[in-house]
């Protein structure tokens, strides 16, 4: 009989991110040649955290109940079943048609999305307290690698096989994670594990939210998903106006910032994947979560002020020319460790202060959280930039500061003692 398997979990979260990473950076561009503007664009992305936000606890719940193997899998398929959908928009004549269906697809995507919550769930299954933190770190690894492979396999297959051919790659990739999971995933789910209580939507988020350290890390999570997704929203803006960038004519300067994006993601799977475990059984899940906000607002004071300096090349980078640009990679560095530092213990304290039967309900609504920052944080985000480029950087700063006194004052001592540290401050 096959044993659950972290390596099997990490592998299927990998390659539905990498589906994830080839398609995201590509919905603007199509959009707009589809005939999208502005909020139309927009409503594009919203539609994929929408579903999102209202399926990853219907998922969670749904998998404490019937297990995490059966859930993974419907949800696999439909995500494949959505890049699918997706090909097809992009290879329509009738525009209208083409972004209805390209809507379509996103909001299956995001039904689908939901599947992150059902991993976390699983790894919470077959982890101790001690080691949760240090694993849960594998999906945040899984999030950085897929983000950097998915847009480099997205670009070479648009290049080689057109328009649709994205598309169809990551339609692929879902259906071979499909028959991964399919015959060497095992259930991690006990039989005889206790029920979770049916409740309705709202419900579960009233019964999560009751809790005072469990809501208290839930309000973590959105608000640093928040203001994380500030930083996405934008930094193409900021960085294109403060380097005089000219994405419109201008290839390589629409490339410079793939590239910014790229190094993020590199730091952020390098930390998650290496040094998590070694800092919670040092400071402390509660610590290490502040620390990486202060990290975090640290960064956000810094980058709106960093500007000048000719086209980012190797060549420039070694001159005097290139120091903004220098000082722009280390204080994206300082953001990136700060923020690949937050979901790891976030969550294996979340999973410790959860009872085993509901591990999947209770992630679901944090992961759902995430999903309703998402929604509104580039919203908030480019209203302010528009007004002020400082603006919203700083206001996340003070944001993600002031959430610090909570976490050390509530959380100190939350969780078992065998959390490998949770209960220091």
């Amino acid at each position: 009989m096959r044993k659950p398997s972290i390596l099997v979990i990490f592998l299927t979260v990998f390659i539905d991110l990498i589906g994830f990473g080839i398609i995201v950076p590509l919905i603007p561009s199509y959009s707009e040649h589809l005939g999208a503007r502005g909020i139309v664009i927009g409503v594009i992305f919203a539609s994929f955290s929408i579903m999102q936000f209202i399926f990853s606890p219907i998922w969670g719940r749904l998998s404490d109940r019937h297990g995490r193997r059966p859930i993974l899998l419907i949800s696999t398929a439909g995500a494949a079943a959505s890049y699918v959908l997706f090909a097809r928009s992009t290879g329509l004549a009738n525009h209208t048609a083409a972004l209805w269906l390209m809507v379509v697809s996103r909001m299956l995507a995001g039904v689908c999305g939901g599947n992150i919550t059902v991993a976390q769930a699983y790894i919470a299954d077959i982890t101790t307290s001690a080691e949760r933190s240090k694993q849960m770190g594998l999906i945040g690894m899984a999030f950085g690698l897929g983000f950097i492979l998915g847009p480099f396999i997205g670009g070479v297959s648009l290049r080689h096989l057109g328009d649709t051919g994205p598309g169809w790659v990551a339609a692929a990739l879902c259906a071979v994670n499909f028959l991964l999971a399919f015959f060497i995933l095992a259930e991690s789910h006990r039989p005889g594990a206790a029920q979770a209580a049916v409740r309705p939507h709202l419900d579960q988020w009233a019964h999560t939210l009751r809790h005072p350290k469990v809501g208290l890390l839930v309000v973590v999570f959105f608000l640093a998903t928040f203001c994380f997704s500030c930083f996405e929203s934008t930094l193409p803006l900021l960085v294109g106006a403060n380097f005089h960038l000219d994405f419109k004519n201008d290839a390589t300067s629409a490339s410079t910032v793939a590239y910014l994006f790229v190094y993020c993601g590199l730091i952020g799977a390098v930390v998650q994947g290496g040094v998590i475990g070694r800092l919670v059984e040092k400071m402390g899940e509660p610590r290490l979560i502040a620390l990486s906000l202060v990290l975090t607002a640290g960064s956000f004071m810094l980058i709106p002020f960093l500007g000048g300096g000719s086209q980012l090349t190797w060549q420039v980078l070694i001159q005097k020319d290139g120091l903004p640009w220098v000082w722009l990679l280390l204080v994206l560095g300082l953001l990136s460790v700060g923020t690949s530092l937050t979901r790891p213990p976030l969550f294996g304290l979340l999973s410790n202060l959860t009872p085993d039967h509901e591990q999947g309900a209770t992630i679901g609504v944090a992961q759902a959280a995430g999903s309703l920052a998402r929604i509104f944080g580039p919203v908030f985000a480019t209203a302010l930039l528009a007004y002020s480029p400082p603006l919203p950087y700083l206001i996340c700063a003070g944001v993600l500061l002031a959430t610090t006194v909570p976490i050390l004052r509530r959380l100190c001592g939350a969780g078992p003692k065998a959390s490998g540290g949770s209960d220091r401050c």
